[in-house]
């Protein structure tokens, strides 16, 4: 028999956990076992119950619920951490995506979708939906668009042509193979539609992207995909 997720929940809405537990214990398979009021008995509860996901509020006293995050990741936690919010806002995305989250959910999402997000992060994998994607994409096509003042132009041109081997000389580890589902990974591809662009079974995608990870030091999928942005691997408008 297949253990339970174990879920811990950290809120400082006492209706809003009881929601989530009803949510989420509604379905065969998921454990809540604890919960926490605000990021600081997060970072505690984390430690101390070794939860397989936690479902984080973002607006915790105390700790906010990205430091917690940080803090529970500092420390070796290997909880897929699923961040929730009422603010579907660009800089709480990517704080959450830079603290290490594995995942992004509004709160107004449906049931199901919450259930779906708990049981992605729990396998390991990231929840990286094409509107996520997206939306990190825009966030670093503006950044390159960005030109720094008057007499700065040297920077500037530097900064729209990245070389990434000298920011990240890990990439030189990576196979062209690798580097091409890299690419396409950037481009918010599923193993499914990577393994149909490359003529390759999926399985052998899932081998590429566990290698790829593995050689870079990232957590997941979030992470390539902020990587390949950030080192120039992917380059905003290329399809």
């Amino acid at each position: 028999m297949t253990a339970p997720i174990r879920v811990l929940l950290a809120d400082d809405q006492d209706l809003v956990r009881v929601g989530l537990r009803i949510i989420l214990e509604s379905e065969d398979g998921i454990e809540v076992v604890g919960e926490a009021r605000n990021g600081r008995e997060a970072v505690e509860l984390g430690r101390e119950l070794a939860p397989d996901v936690i479902c984080m509020d973002v607006q915790m006293p105390e700790l906010d619920g990205l430091e917690a995050t940080r803090r529970l990741l500092r420390q070796g936690s290997t909880a897929g951490i699923l961040v929730l919010t009422t603010f579907d806002r660009d800089d709480y995305l990517f704080a959450a995506l830079e603290a290490g989250a594995s995942g992004f959910v509004l709160k107004n999402s449906s049931p199901e979708s919450l259930v779906e997000a708990v049981q992605v992060v729990a396998r390991g994998d990231a929840l990286l939906s094409p509107d996520v994607t997206r939306r990190v994409i825009e966030s670093f096509t503006e950044r390159r668009a960005e030109v720094p003042a008057a007499g700065d132009a040297g920077r500037a041109s530097a900064a729209l042509t990245p070389a990434p081997e000298l920011a990240a000389p890990e990439l030189a580890a990576l196979t062209d193979r690798e580097r091409e589902v890299l690419e396409l990974l950037a481009a918010g591809r599923s193993n499914a539609e990577i393994a149909r662009e490359l003529y390759l079974g999926e399985a052998t995608v899932k081998t590429h992207v566990s290698k790829i990870l593995q050689k870079l030091g990232l957590r997941d999928r979030i992470q390539a995909v902020v990587f390949a942005y950030e080192t120039g691997v992917a380059v905003p408008g290329r399809p």
